[in-house]
């Protein structure tokens, strides 16, 4: 797959989550199997440029090329000044966010509230791509709500605008991460339109990505929620696309590594302090397809500094390998909904 210039090992993206893709997740996620991974979603008001919370999004030493930087706002202007900021910083691709359902994202007419005012999506579009040198990228969902599917209509626009790619959830704004993603409006945008279009939505298995792959049309799947505690997704889906066969799960000893890997360069760009809070729910969600990983999760919460919650990874680990356990990794179900609007991510979204 290309984006402009680039060209994309293969057709799996990580989907852009506040308070989850960071540096150290899309790093660990394209080792594992992914083809391009997308920033966290940096606000386009100059006034938060300064935070300790935008400058970490916009740090990409060592990560894999491309770069790929998603931007929210409202204003034209802005946005297209935001885009110049991060190119300068180092993005190799712009991500343009019209898909966040989140309430303070919409409350100020970002992320999906633009679908409802299509003009406004045309002067974003054309403002960020006619202020940079570097492919834009478009993130949307079907539209607004269930009677104001305007996916197709968007994607024309961003076409005509000189938008490199798109990737499309296949829920509306009103759906949140409720139900369950319908993939039809996302056959119907890529028939409509010569873009590269990746499918976004409820794909947790290897089965999965092809049969979405097939039915929508799709050059690519972008994986968010079934990544969480589980980033060898990638070279599972990767691996079925390639030979029809399944890979084995991977071992409690390969997890371990994996964990304590993710943990070293978590606390390397939050320091000890705030990487010890944020390394939680990282650890909640490997948890949650471990035998007995309850207790770990429950361990880890009450932890307040790095060496304890490496240690009491460890304990667990030796824990199982001394009771002989080479238990695989049980995939755990889907995250809930609920999951992505709490007060992490609600926090998250402010700068």
């Amino acid at each position: 797959m290309l984006i402009g210039s680039h060209h994309i090992a293969n057709n799996l993206v990580v989907a852009p989550m506040a308070g989850v893709t960071d540096r150290p997740f899309r790093r660990l996620c394209k080792r594992l199997g992914a083809g391009l991974a997308v920033s966290e979603m940096v606000a386009s008001d100059p006034r938060l440029r300064a935070t300790a919370k935008s400058r970490r999004r916009t740090d990409h030493d060592g990560e894999v090329e491309p770069i790929v930087v998603q931007i929210a706002g409202a204003d034209p202007r802005q946005m297209a000044d935001a885009a110049r900021y991060n190119v300068e910083r180092g993005a190799q691709i712009i991500d343009i966010n019209m898909g966040c359902p989140a309430k303070k994202v919409c409350n100020v007419a970002a992320g999906s509230a633009l679908l409802q005012n299509e003009p406004l999506v045309a002067a974003i579009l054309s403002a960020v791509v006619e202020s940079v040198s570097v492919p834009v990228t478009l993130k949307i969902r079907t539209g607004w709500d269930r009677q104001h599917r305007n996916a197709v209509r968007v994607a024309q626009i961003a076409e005509g605008a000189g938008i490199a790619a798109l990737s499309v959830h296949g829920r509306t704004r009103a759906c949140a991460f409720s139900g369950t993603a319908e993939y039809d409006t996302i056959r119907e945008v890529k028939r409509a339109v010569r873009l590269p279009v990746a499918a976004n939505g409820d794909i947790d298995t290897p089965e999965k990505a092809r049969a979405v792959l097939e039915h929508t049309g799709a050059d690519a799947v972008m994986i968010g929620r079934a990544a969480q505690g589980r980033p060898w997704i990638f070279r599972e889906i990767r691996h079925y696309l390639d030979s029809g066969e399944h890979l084995p799960q991977p071992t409690v000893a390969e997890i371990r590594a994996v964990i304590l890997e993710h943990l070293d360069d978590h606390y390397t760009l939050y320091g000890e302090e705030t990487g010890v809070r944020t390394a939680r729910k990282h650890l909640g969600w490997y948890c949650g397809g471990l035998a007995g990983g309850e207790s770990l999760r429950r361990a880890v919460n009450q932890l307040d500094n790095a060496a304890a919650q490496i240690a009491a990874v460890n304990r667990f680990f030796d824990g199982l390998a001394m009771r002989g356990e080479r238990l695989a990794y049980a995939a755990p179900a889907l995250a809930p909904a609920s999951a992505m609007t709490a007060p992490w991510v609600e926090e998250d979204l402010a700068a």
